[in-house]
């Protein structure tokens, strides 16, 4: 066995798994708008990258460090949306469509979560939306307490790019979304 093909390899694919995986994050960051650790981790991952790749060109001839490449980016998609789930970055809100509006609203806001309700119209008649804004580590305990009082309700989470929190006139509590 050739340690110096083994070492090689080695160095391929944890440098890709490295540089795919702050690209991953970079990815989010630039979505966001935060632009210092955009710029930040997109220096360190072309500057691996940059390394990876390099060694690669000066060994053609040995096919597993293509391989080891290729498994590098694989693994690190894989490892950066890990990570990326695992931070956990940012809010989210979360509009569930319900026939319970009323009980499931006070039920959400006695867990601290900001609830806005509006009346709707639904295919089969009258519905409720309930608007809330929530960290994303939050957003499953939203989902799982809507799923318990009302297990027919539908639900649609999305992103958010920014959030403000307004305080009301002659009033210390923030406004609901």
């Amino acid at each position: 066995m050739d340690w110096d093909i083994v070492l090689g390899c080695l160095f391929i694919f944890v440098a890709r798994l490295g540089d795919v995986s702050l690209d991953t994050l970079r990815v989010v960051m630039v979505i966001r708008g935060n632009r210092f650790w955009a710029w930040a981790l997109g220096f360190v991952q072309v500057l691996i990258w940059v390394l990876a790749l390099s060694t690669v060109f000066k060994n053609l001839d040995k096919p597993l460090y293509a391989v080891s490449y290729a498994f590098g980016f694989a693994c690190g998609n894989f490892l950066g949306i890990t990570i990326e789930n695992w931070l956990a970055h940012g809010e989210q809100v979360i509009r569930v469509f319900t026939r319970q509006g009323d009980s499931l609203a006070a039920r959400l806001r006695g867990h601290g979560y900001r609830v806005t309700v509006f009346d709707g119209r639904g295919r089969d008649g009258p519905v409720w939306l309930l608007y809330i804004e929530a960290t994303r580590r939050q957003i499953k305990d939203v989902a799982r307490l809507a799923r318990s009082m009302d297990p027919t309700c539908f639900y649609v989470i999305e992103d958010v790019r920014a959030v403000s929190t307004p305080v009301a006139v002659n009033s210390t509590t923030p406004i609901s979304p």
